[in-house]
């Protein structure tokens, strides 16, 4: 089979188009048919040797394709062996295209239990770019923050894939959903998806301004960024501050006795669980909820380039690979 291929850390570059072999579904695996690949900011780290991906190795988390066996039209959940406990995951819990090869191919063998069905009405992209980005998105807002109709929520970033998935989920449930960008655009681009406005983090006072247009504060702010300061500077009393990234600091600094007095709940989550699966495919099923928004597709053939791009960040939404 056509695979891009890395057969070291680095660059954008290391992506090569190769033949590899196909892979063998052994009992209790599919093995499925890639129609399209979407990207994520997590293959890049891939790439870049972060997780220390056995080499040569195959990137890619998210795919949406047929399955060989019954001929089904399938997305791939891209969390393998979360384990018994739904509060975290287990020890085997990880991510496909982290240590196996993953969706940047045109075959891919994944736990049967992974394969489910494509969501009616979305194309191969729309499809292939949902999985991760929807199923985090879920766990953040549903699972750890417990979001209800009739809240407010800020949501730091407006042009990520994250970002656009938890805009659409959380206005779709009835949530008062609000960003945070460099851009004018992107926050008009984000009132599309279901936002109401939101506020330019240039500005250093904007989590005063973000308290401000809510009288108190928000009810839940969710972080992929990593600044736990500023977001908590516009929560409300007693609200829940949701982190799962930390794309601009690895270290955060809080004031403690601030932190306890306003009586703030503190929520990392990941990538979420076949239950959490279930439940964003039901949401996706009993609410209108934008399709998945696509910025761009690259063929397969143009891994790297597609890469680059994702990384130069001026996508609004997901960055897809085509690969049949």
């Amino acid at each position: 089979m056509k695979a891009a291929v890395q057969v070291e850390y680095g660059e954008a570059e290391v992506l090569r188009l190769a033949d590899v072999a196909d892979p063998v579904a052994k009992p209790g695996w599919s093995l499925i048919r890639l129609k399209a690949a979407g990207l994520n900011w997590h293959d890049v780290l891939v790439r870049r040797g972060l997780y220390a991906s056995p080499l040569p190795h195959v990137p890619g988390a998210d795919g949406a394709g047929i399955d060989v066996a019954t001929g089904d039209e399938v997305v791939i959940m891209p969390s393998l062996w979360w384990g018994d406990v739904e509060a975290a995951p287990g020890p085997n819990w990880e991510i496909l295209g982290d240590r196996r090869f993953g969706t940047y191919a045109e075959l891919v063998a994944v736990p049967t239990e992974c394969v489910l069905p494509k969501p009616a009405g979305l194309s191969w992209a729309q499809a292939a770019a949902l999985p991760l980005v929807g199923l985090t998105a879920y766990r953040a807002l549903f699972t750890r923050a417990q979001l209800r109709a009739g809240e407010s929520l800020l949501v730091l970033g407006a042009g990520g894939g994250l970002a656009t998935a938890a805009v659409s989920l959380a206005a779709a449930v009835g949530a008062q959903v609000y960003v945070t960008s460099s851009s004018l655009e992107r926050i008009e681009r984000a009132k599309e998806l279901g936002a109401i406005d939101g506020f330019l983090y240039t500005d250093p006072d904007w989590p005063t301004a973000a308290r401000e247009r809510l009288r108190d504060g928000f009810d839940v702010v969710l972080d992929s960024v990593g600044t736990w300061s500023a977001s908590i500077g516009a929560l409300r009393p007693g609200g829940r501050l949701v982190v799962l990234g930390a794309s601009r600091g690895e270290r955060a600094e809080l004031d403690v006795r601030g932190f306890y007095f306003g009586q703030y709940s503190l929520l990392g989550t990941t990538m979420g669980s076949p239950r959490d699966m279930a439940g964003l495919l039901d949401l996706l099923e009993h609410y209108r909820v934008p399709p998945p928004v696509i910025d761009r597709v690259f063929p397969l053939a143009d891994a790297a380039a597609a890469h680059r791009y994702l990384e130069g960040g001026t996508a609004f939404g997901k960055v897809v690979l085509e690969v049949s």
